[in-house]
């Protein structure tokens, strides 16, 4: 889920228990996903986010970003971003894509439906891979 400057707050701290990257101003989350959980409190860092800018630096220029629901909405809560995935598709059983790097997990959307994984893949696996999910139930394998 984006992050927007309501999500944060600025709290003082001693100099020296200061991170080096720690961002100063809740503005400076906005739009940006947390790479993994953070607990409360825990100063924020320009290495624990993954915004537009950071999202070319996890998956490089040459990637696209794919949003698929997985047949197993369960599975997206072991998901964050950052992670590693291979997308698998059924019937017939294959691998479709390998590698693919984990952008956003968006839980909004109905039960039946479930949440949203956004994935960065590379070149024409982008391609297959939204197009085998339009066809057939799809799941992921953790790397």
């Amino acid at each position: 889920m984006a992050l927007s400057a309501a999500d944060v707050r600025v709290a003082r701290m001693p100099p020296d228990l200061v991170p080096s990257a720690a961002l100063a101003e809740p503005s400076a989350v906005e739009s940006a996903v947390l790479a993994s959980a953070a607990s409360p409190g825990e100063p924020i860092t320009r290495t624990r986010l993954l915004g537009a800018e950071h999202t070319r630096l996890v998956a490089g220029p040459d990637h696209s970003a794919v949003p698929l629901r997985l047949s197993d909405p369960g599975v997206a809560s072991l998901l964050s971003p950052g992670a590693r995935v291979d997308v698998v598709a059924a019937d017939p059983h294959e691998v479709v894509a390998r590698s693919a790097v984990v952008l956003a997990v968006r839980a909004e959307g109905s039960a039946r439906d479930g949440p949203v994984v956004l994935l960065a893949l590379q070149g024409d696996s982008a391609t297959r891979v939204a197009s085998v999910a339009l066809e057939r139930p799809v799941g992921v394998t953790l790397r």
